[in-house]
């Protein structure tokens, strides 16, 4: 609970920050994936460093308007990824891209119902848009769209928190994030669906649920100078089953399957306050697959992650404060195996590996009035 960014991970955390504070700032997202494998009659097929690059912003208001009532505002982003395989990937029949990019505005409140105990919450307004392609890798001409579909939207979500101070060193908070339904509006194009003129664009639409999420996380000040945190948190995967394009007036083609579970990630981190204007982090967490061998995919290449993080904040003045972070995630080397009926004779099944890692780097800067 050190600044207005608080909230977007429990909105009840406004009650514990005094004043008007503001958090703006944005963080360095340079994934490394690489594929490896065969299609179709043992061809080889290989993809390098095909997830993208990102930059992520995000900007928090927080008010404490009573004793008891805080209010707050944020935008920033719960999911968000891009991936590029190009058209001579030898598994490109599968799929060879894909899309989604997310932004999220949320107004926040929370109110101290006991001297030990707040609650929170707010509503959420998201704006979506994604996009999955597949090209022919055999048969057809190489390159040749099989399936593509964009489109964007806009929903609404919610969120609640609370947060319980167990005693002066010890508070304990628990979080939970509804699922966003969205229907991406856009259009088709491909072979799939339209065999004389595989480039011509067709109205239609996609759902996609952004999952639920929830966590509990503790903060414990050990000695005057250390700190530990730690979190569990929850995210409802399992409602990502398949993509599928609908279209006014006529029956749904199926897009791609996915069939993605549930997973967990588990983290601890400390905080030494090593002057009193300079305070070092550092934290190591797990990540759960959320999908299968048997269903993982080349344009989602879902894997365990252990992510290892250090940071460090500095206190500028009396009302600025500066931050700054750095992660690297090794993800699990991990093996797929598409097969589909309806992709295999535009190149073959399509067994492979993928390796690589992800490299994060943010900072941010707090200002209290």
């Amino acid at each position: 609970a050190d600044g207005a960014d608080a909230q977007w991970r429990n909105p009840a955390m406004l009650t514990y920050l005094e004043g008007t504070q503001v958090s703006v700032g944005a963080i360095y997202v340079d994934p490394n994936i690489d594929l490896e494998g065969t299609s179709g009659a043992n061809t080889p097929a290989s993809s390098k460093d095909f997830a993208h690059s990102a930059v992520i912003p995000n900007f928090y208001v927080s008010h404490k308007y009573s004793e008891k009532l805080a209010i707050g505002f944020a935008a920033g982003t719960n999911y968000g990824m891009e991936t590029d395989l190009g058209t001579n990937f030898g598994g490109a029949n599968h799929g060879n891209e894909a899309s989604v990019v997310s932004m999220e505005l949320n107004l926040n409140a929370a109110y101290q119902v006991l001297d030990n105990v707040s609650v929170g919450g707010g509503i959420r307004y998201v704006m979506a848009e994604g996009s999955f392609g597949a090209t022919a890798a055999a048969t057809l001409p190489v390159g040749t769209t099989l399936k593509y579909m964009e489109g964007d939207d806009t929903a609404w979500g919610w969120q609640v928190g609370t947060a319980w101070q167990i005693n002066e060193n010890n508070r304990l908070g628990f979080t939970y994030k509804s699922e966003v339904d969205l229907t991406l509006e856009g259009y088709a194009k491909g072979f799939a669906f339209n065999m004389a003129n595989p480039n011509a664009h067709k109205p239609g639409s996609m759902d996609l649920a952004l999952p639920a999420t929830a966590e509990i996380a503790s903060f414990h000040q050990l000695t005057d100078k250390v700190a530990v945190h730690a979190s569990v948190n929850w995210t409802d995967w399992s409602s990502f089953k398949e993509l599928v394009a609908d279209f006014p007036g006529e029956p749904s083609n199926l897009i791609k399957e996915e069939n993605w579970e549930d997973n967990y990630r588990f983290a601890i981190g400390t905080t030494y306050q090593m002057t009193p204007k300079l305070a070092l982090r550092s934290g190591i967490a797990y990540d759960t697959s959320a999908v299968s061998e048997q269903h993982r995919t080349a344009t989602i290449p879902e894997t365990d992650r252990t992510w290892l993080s250090i940071g460090a904040g500095y206190q500028w003045s009396e009302q600025l404060t500066l931050d700054a972070g750095f992660t690297y995630i090794l993800a699990k080397d991990a093996k797929m195996l598409e097969d589909d009926a309806a992709s295999a004779p535009f190149g073959g099944s399509f067994e492979g590996e993928v390796s690589g890692s992800i490299w994060l780097v943010g900072v941010q800067a707090n200002y209290r009035f």
